[in-house]
């Protein structure tokens, strides 16, 4: 292990991954601070030869090079005094957001500034402390799948952006870009866009044509003064590296790195999401689809980012312990993804018992037994815990 050095790709631990801070078997040495990890939880590793150097896409919106030095957000407030504004600041975006896509689908042209004032909250909810945002994402209602599905790739582009390092200009625009990309559906006919069999491939035409729908949309209802980047996300966000996506079959050189990001958010809360035509996975196994496509469907610098954002367990995960309990994540940890903060809300008998917050980390002080690091995630309503009743009662829980 002396010999691992930065830049060195491993590509095999000694142990399972899930009990390391690492998401995937396979990962590239960033920093000396990589090192001192693996270092703690690993006697050897596997190393593979590999001459792949990390570049980057020519720069669009501002962003600055992925593995640049870029400024790192500090969480201003704690995640439980953020919870309870943003409770409020999604409550409201989802019910504009409702509202904005029932106006485009009766006729009405979309309306931007409003759109800008429901991300505003968002940014700023997420520059505070993005854990609580994030959890608010997680509350699903499946016969308003498109209105939540905007709001949700909104809220995690933003908070992508944050992680990537974005000035809070480029956070605004890409939160745009994510609550107003799939408005184009707004033109597709119920009985299709939420058709529970299979598509026929007249209607899957049907349902390819709203990046088209959305570019035209958007187009009408632009200005001197509007962003034009939110036009080629909605055209754009289908369009896949190889060539493979849609409308225009572009490939790599020709997405801008707003679609790019959007194309991964979009699809990795499509995956996480119970829709009327196929059941919600969880989200490892989204993430582990996202970097199994790298470098063909999506952009891979962006893949490995997200994956590195998102986590083993982000907020609004349901677990179970080992030692049977049942909890909620309510705050991650940035330095050991797999031990983050933890709502028990279910004893070791699946019962309700006095809830209270458990900090994972502390089984590394040795303060904590064991048994209380994460076993599974399981889907939300088992054992009777809904994120739904713990988005109110969260309100009054103290997590100190």
């Amino acid at each position: 292990m002396s010999e691992l050095q930065v830049g060195m790709y491993v590509a095999e631990l000694d142990r399972d991954w899930l009990g390391t801070p690492f998401l995937l078997q396979g990962f590239t040495v960033q920093s000396r601070a990589d090192v001192e990890t693996v270092q703690k939880y690993c006697e050897h590793v596997w190393i593979e030869a590999t001459d792949v150097v990390f570049t980057s896409q020519p720069v669009r919106e501002g962003i600055k090079p992925a593995r640049q030095s870029q400024p790192r957000y500090v969480n201003k407030v704690s995640t439980a005094t953020e919870h309870r504004q943003a409770f409020g600041i999604h409550h409201q975006a989802r019910s504009i957001t409702k509202s904005l896509l029932d106006e485009v689908r009766l006729g009405a042209a979309v309306n931007t500034e409003q759109a800008r004032e429901t991300v505003s909250g968002c940014v700023q909810s997420i520059l505070r402390n993005a854990d609580a945002m994030l959890w608010m994402t997680r509350i699903r209602n499946e016969d308003e799948y498109t209105a939540e599905h905007c709001l949700n790739v909104c809220v995690l582009a933003i908070a992508f952006g944050r992680h990537l390092g974005m000035d809070e200009g480029d956070l605004h625009k890409i939160g745009l870009c994510g609550l107003l990309h799939d408005v184009g559906k707004m033109k597709i006919a119920p009985e299709v866009l939420n058709k529970r069999e299979k598509l026929t491939d007249k209607e899957f035409k049907m349902i390819k044509a709203h990046t088209v729908h959305g570019r035209n949309l958007l187009m009408a209802s632009s200005n001197k003064d509007s962003y034009l980047g939110m036009v080629d996300v909605a055209y754009s966000h289908h369009e896949r590296l190889d060539g493979t996506g849609y409308p225009r079959k572009l490939k790599a050189s020709g997405i801008s790195t707003f679609a790019r990001i959007i194309a991964i958010v979009d699809a990795y809360d499509a995956m996480t999401t119970k829709r009327c035509y196929e059941n919600a996975r969880p989200s490892t196994e989204a993430l582990k689809e996202i970097y199994r496509c790298r470098g063909t469907h999506f952009d891979e610098e962006l893949a490995e980012r997200f994956t590195e954002m998102v986590g083993l367990y982000p907020p609004g995960s349901i677990v179970e312990l080992r030692n049977g309990q049942v909890g909620i994540v309510f705050d991650t940890n940035q330095k050991y993804r797999h031990l983050p903060k933890v709502l028990v809300v279910r004893d070791e008998n699946k019962q309700p018992c006095p809830e209270r917050v458990v900090a994972l980390a502390d089984t590394e002080k040795g303060t904590l037994d064991k048994t209380h690091l994460i076993q599974r995630v399981i889907t939300d309503g088992t054992h009777g815990v809904t994120l739904q009743e713990y988005r109110e009662k969260g309100l009054q829980i103290s997590f100190n």
